[in-house]
């Protein structure tokens, strides 16, 4: 079964909603224990408050734009296999018209439902069973073309096993990439809890200054919110609103498919 991070159990149009909650009732209870404080204190001054509101902010912004190159780069890897490993197919299929019948058929025929295989699917039951029925797959290819390579010492046998070897390592990191290659959970949890952590130190230093300004909170934690909203979104290979582009796999089958 496919690993899962725990956040993905969270639908994302959920995700959203809540933190921007989270970070309202962070900055309202902020500004209410910033309103007790500024009562309580016999002089006007806020300290170095406001200097520290600035650095967390400032902080936050570095932390979050960090993780969104992080997010990013695993989401661009994600979608530069995916090109890759249509051509290997394709090579791959075409190769398999070398070898003498019926394995150029047998060959050619396992190809064609390897390639469907490969479209990704947003059920993790069903990634989990293309996974295992694609490197069941590969080992028959590779066992057609070992087979004839024992029997006669052919260059064209050998392009064939290429191919082979070659849709078996992409495979290997496509898998990786998608499943495993992300953003480590303790990272998001430190920016989900310091951007509420934020919202309310925004809260407090409004209530040392008693200007309550429910405005310009909602409008910043709609802007940390989006950004953490992005962040996930391009963490999520499978079922984020910003998916991986599989139309060269698709554009490949329904090539082959109109293939004698």
């Amino acid at each position: 079964m496919p690993s899962q991070q725990p956040l993905d159990a969270i639908p994302l149009l959920l995700f959203v909603p809540l933190l921007i909650g989270a970070n309202l009732l962070a900055y309202e209870g902020g500004y209410r224990v910033g309103l007790r404080a500024q009562r309580a204190r016999s002089d006007d001054g806020g300290g170095p408050t406001g200097m520290i509101v600035g650095s967390v902010l400032a902080l936050m912004a570095f932390l979050l734009a960090i993780t969104m190159g992080m997010a990013s780069d695993r989401f661009n890897a994600r979608r530069s296999l995916v090109v890759k490993e249509a051509q290997a197919i394709a090579t791959g299929y075409l190769r398999a018209g070398y070898l003498p019948e019926p394995a150029s058929s047998d060959s050619r025929d396992l190809w064609r439902e390897y390639l469907a295989l490969r479209i990704t699917s947003v059920s993790n039951e069903r990634l989990a069973a293309n996974i295992a029925r694609s490197e069941d797959i590969q080992d028959l290819l590779w066992t057609i073309g070992e087979d004839l390579a024992r029997q006669e010492d052919s260059s064209l046998v050998a392009l064939y096993l290429e191919s082979v070897n070659s849709v078996i390592g992409l495979h290997q990191e496509r898998v990786n990439a998608g499943i495993y290659s992300r953003v480590p959970i303790t990272i998001l949890w430190l920016l989900i809890v310091g951007v509420v952590l934020s919202l309310g130190l925004v809260g407090y230093q409004a209530g040392l200054v008693a200007q309550h300004s429910m405005v310009s909170a909602t409008v910043l934690a709609i802007l940390l919110t989006g950004v953490m909203w992005m962040i996930l979104d391009l963490e999520r290979p499978r079922d984020g609103l910003i998916p991986i582009n599989q139309q060269p796999l698709v554009d490949l089958l329904e090539r082959v498919d109109s293939m004698p």
